[in-house]
């Protein structure tokens, strides 16, 4: 280990002669970190939003086969069915905390894309909010029942255009005046507007409610609430814990836009593998004499390979953290919208970490056969060279 650590100081020293060929590796690894980051900040993002949308004591209820709410319809009757399940908590006037609700969409204009988009609408009844604790007004008034009126989630007017307090939307029976702004601990419905949901529905020409939301009296009462229903004859439903529903909606955007990222990643980090065996090959050829003349005073191969070895994972180290450093600092906490959804895209420690590996691994990859080469250098043609 001293050996190695030796030729490792004396590699460190000859680096300002190779500036530029180490600077290649170090950029190159930058570039794929940086876009490995970035571009897995999308998922990470949508997962942080999911997460924190669903919530282990509440359970919502879609029709059978329905994959998301937004194409699931439920019978109204079958509000007071499911209300009547075990299992489900009271609120102070000892009325169940379940209710139906409907979603629709809003033809929008995303102010930052400068494209049309679309808006989720929420139709909520009298027990929603309370099933939801987190809902705080933060600007304006809520909505009154029985008429055509908004709140808006904080998270959207930073995405689409005409959503501030006093705007009018356009909906299919005429405009809709935006009365309030809502936050809700930065879940999705901070996406969407939300209003009386018999007067969505009549505004919609709907007849069915999209979902039903129940809080329970406790996360350990789940069980006790499916069994029930999936017992009553009568309905024809589909029971989710509420986590578990964002967890699976998602699942399959977050693992596609995962495998891109890694693909795009690996492309270039085969790149940058390639880049690393030419630098240190040359580095390699640059210190033939002087690794021939340590091998001729008695150093073994084994320094002079980790020492190879070392001075790429260090380079690639250098550009990981430069990578992980710039991603952070124009993607981090950034807003996007896909879709109806707001969210923010996120770089974690765990995300950096991540990338750091990876440029370990491409490390790896393009230091280990300049070492090896190193290591079998002849000292006769090592002391020749010039």
């Amino acid at each position: 280990m001293k050996q190695a650590a030796a030729v490792l100081a004396m590699s460190f020293k000859s680096l300002p002669s190779r500036f530029w060929p180490s600077l290649v590796v170090v950029v190159g690894m930058a570039c794929v970190v940086g876009v490995l980051l970035s571009m897995m900040s999308f998922t990470a993002g949508i997962v942080a939003v999911t997460t924190n949308s669903g919530d282990p004591g509440r359970a919502i209820v879609l029709s059978p086969s329905a994959q998301g709410e937004e194409v699931s319809n439920l019978p109204q009757p079958d509000l007071a069915l499911i209300a009547d399940a075990p299992g489900i908590a009271r609120d102070g006037d000892g009325k169940k905390l379940a209710e139906g609700e409907a979603l629709v969409t809003v033809p929008m204009v995303n102010k930052v894309k400068h494209l049309d988009s679309e808006m989720g609408l929420r139709g909520v009844g009298p027990q929603s909010l309370k099933l939801r604790p987190n809902f705080r007004l933060v600007e304006g008034r809520l909505f009154q029942p029985g008429k055509r009126e908004l709140i808006v989630g904080r998270a959207a007017q930073g995405q689409f255009a005409n959503t501030r307090l006093g705007d009018k939307v356009i909906l299919p029976d005429g405009e809709w005046p935006i009365v309030g702004v809502f936050a809700m601990g930065g879940d999705l419905n901070e996406s969407h507007f939300l209003a009386d949901r018999d007067t969505v529905m009549t505004a919609n020409k709907k007849a069915t409610y999209n979902s039903v939301l129940v809080r329970l009296t406790s996360p350990a009462a789940y069980a006790d609430f499916k069994a029930a229903i999936t017992r009553n004859g009568t309905l024809q439903v589909n029971v989710e814990r509420e986590t578990d529903y964002y967890l699976r909606t998602t699942a399959q955007f977050s693992g596609f836009l995962n495998a891109i990222a890694y693909m795009i990643g690996g492309i270039m980090a085969l790149g940058a593998i390639f880049g690393a065996l030419n630098t240190m090959y040359a580095a390699v050829a640059a210190r033939a004499r002087e690794i021939a003349t340590l091998r001729a005073l008695g150093f073994g191969a084994m320094p002079v390979v980790l020492s190879v070895m070392s001075e790429t994972l260090i380079l690639c180290l250098a550009g990981a953290l430069i990578g992980a450093g710039v991603a952070s600092a124009l993607f981090d906490g950034n807003q996007k919208a896909v879709s109806s959804n707001v969210f923010n895209l996120t770089i974690s420690p765990g995300l950096i970490l991540t990338g750091i590996i990876w440029a370990m691994v491409v490390g790896l990859a393009g230091g280990v056969l300049p070492a090896i080469h190193a290591a079998r250098l002849s000292i006769v043609d090592g002391l020749r060279a010039s």
